[in-house]
């Protein structure tokens, strides 16, 4: 364990089973504070100002209490990155009783007919009452994604919802107007200076939040309160330790119309807690488990890596004490 600013940190570096998100291996810190543990594992694209809301959501996990659950279980989907059809239905088979799958979408480097013969080997892995989601992390502009939905809803045999299919509010307030399918705003509220943007244009049906990029579960539950439009909670693809924060803002949502994003731990190869947040029966249990030694140190990444997390840590928590004081 190391110390910056007398806060007990260690960085992991752990391999994902496809590749997601455009990487390999999944980087971040484990906080430990007399609250618990808290992850901070903003992407390394973020600079400093973008991975602020990040180290709040740490310090919140190592340092408050999280609000009040008002249920045990959270009911999960399982999440489908942009690979074969025969990967795509071996990862639903593998997900524990899942009964939603979110499909990623317009990958780059692949076509739509990519897309469309993953999400019909994903509906046919669920079966006919299971529900398929898409995510295209605001890849397509306004008349792309209505071309693409009509062909995925298809495919899906009807869709749940799409999720960002733009990266621009207005553009997703477009979509909205002009498809039957469920608009999920994702990317417009945890990347956008005004995260209300979304409500005041009118643009999604659903808002999904997580708890790190939004700055820990007590924001979040104060976007949900304003923003008047169901909720999902998704992960920013976490070990359990970040999970763990993820299923406490779920637990203490009033209500949990949707399943959640939160069964990412498998995409992990491994992970820090002897029992992993996994899903049973389609649902994740609401509680936090704790890092081992033995897992940690397996999961530490080289000293250059483990350098870098420093100079990072140190420069970003400047700024959140410069904004503090």
């Amino acid at each position: 364990m190391s110390e910056v600013g007398r806060v007990e940190w260690q960085a992991y570096a752990i391999g994902m089973r496809s590749r997601f998100r455009g990487i390999n291996v999944r980087e971040g810190v484990l906080l430990r504070g007399p609250a618990g543990w808290g992850e901070w594992s903003p992407f390394w694209e973020y600079d400093a100002g973008e991975s602020l809301p990040w180290l709040r959501a740490a310090h919140e996990a190592a340092y408050e209490t999280w609000p009040a659950a008002r249920r045990t279980l959270i009911p999960v989907n399982c999440t489908v990155p942009a690979v074969s059809p025969a990967r795509a239905q071996q990862i639903v088979a593998d997900s524990n009783g899942c009964r939603t799958a979110k499909v990623k979408v317009a990958e780059p480097g692949q076509s739509l007919a990519h897309d469309l013969d993953r999400v019909a080997a994903v509906r046919d892995a669920l079966g006919p009452a299971g529900r398929v989601r898409v995510d295209a992390n605001g890849a397509w502009t306004v008349d792309d994604a209505i071309a693409a939905i009509t062909r995925l809803d298809a495919a899906a045999g009807g869709l749940e919802y799409i999720e960002q299919p733009c990266r621009e509010v207005a553009d997703l307030a477009a979509v909205r107007r002009r498809v039957d399918i469920r608009i999920a705003a994702d990317e417009s509220i945890r990347r956008a200076e005004d995260p209300l943007r979304v409500k005041a244009l009118d643009a999604a049906d659903i808002a999904v939040l997580k708890v790190q990029p939004l700055g820990g579960v007590v924001a979040c539950l104060h976007i949900a309160e304003q923003i008047g439009i169901p909720v999902v909670v998704s992960s920013a693809l976490e070990t359990s330790v970040g999970i763990a924060a993820g299923i406490a803002l779920a637990a203490a949502l009033p209500e949990l119309p949707y399943d959640c994003g939160l069964a990412t731990v498998q995409l992990l190869e491994r992970d820090v807690v002897p029992q992993s947040l996994l899903p049973v029966d389609g649902a994740l249990p609401v509680r936090r488990p704790e890092p081992s030694a033995e897992l940690l140190a397996a999961a530490a990444p080289s000293d250059v890596a483990t350098r870098r997390w420093t100079q990072r840590l140190t420069a970003v928590d400047a700024l959140r004490q410069d904004q503090h004081s």
